[in-house]
């Protein structure tokens, strides 16, 4: 079951996400050096902002969307602190845009899925919803990038398997590439038992193995 913008709002506001580095994932920063991001770009589950906050310095027309009001507020504090104060947030559920888009939402070219896929792994209805919902605002052609964490290796968070992004990304997808990567967190008091129990660093970033995939509208 998916958490509630209740938890979500709880975390921004108390500053405990522990997904919160203050920097963007060093998998999409490389995802962008390497040209896999162009054109219209969503960045749904934007959190705190740092991938939209990054793009939009870079010249890229995208939009941030999060389904917690404080993830978003938080974001715009953020990115004007940052000098970036241009960069566009809003508050959106993604469950929700398969069947109810805005007439102004999409179509994206590339849409970057940081650490929220992952959030419906165990959930094959919600799972179902959102890649539907990818669907309807992708381009025809257009690229989603997936960062989400792996049941590779024990960590913090929900893990997934491999198979499950398979199997969600089949009718109207093309998965083009799926590969280990690394998800960079924090310790922080929301997952502070499981960092002791699993031996994790208590200070300083956590890196944890995840999946990349690059998977194409068709």
């Amino acid at each position: 079951m998916t958490r509630a913008a209740e938890f979500w709002n709880t975390v921004y506001d108390n500053d405990t996400a522990p997904w919160v580095i203050g920097e963007p994932q060093p998998a999409i920063v490389e995802l962008e050096r390497t040209g896999a991001i162009r054109g219209r770009v969503l960045d749904p589950g934007s959190g705190a902002g740092e991938h939209t906050i990054l793009l939009t310095r870079l010249g890229y027309d995208v939009l941030g969307v999060d389904l917690s009001p404080s993830a978003v507020d938080y974001a715009r504090r953020h990115a004007a602190a940052k000098g970036v104060p241009n960069a566009r947030f809003e508050v959106a559920d993604v469950l929700a845009i398969a069947d109810h888009r805005p007439a102004d939402f999409g179509p994206f070219d590339t849409i970057v899925d940081s650490a929220l896929f992952h959030v419906f792994g165990e959930d094959p209805e919600a799972r179902a919803t959102y890649v539907r919902g990818l669907h309807a605002i992708c381009a025809s052609g257009g690229l989603v990038h997936i960062l989400a964490l792996s049941d590779a290796e024990p960590g913090i968070g929900p893990r997934i398997s491999e198979s499950i992004i398979r199997e969600s990304f089949t009718d109207g997808w093309e998965l083009e590439d799926l590969r280990p990567a690394r998800y960079r967190g924090r310790n922080t008091e929301v997952v502070a038992e499981e960092v002791a129990r699993l031996g994790l660093p208590q200070e300083g970033p956590i890196d944890t193995a995840a999946w990349l995939a690059r998977i194409r509208r068709v």
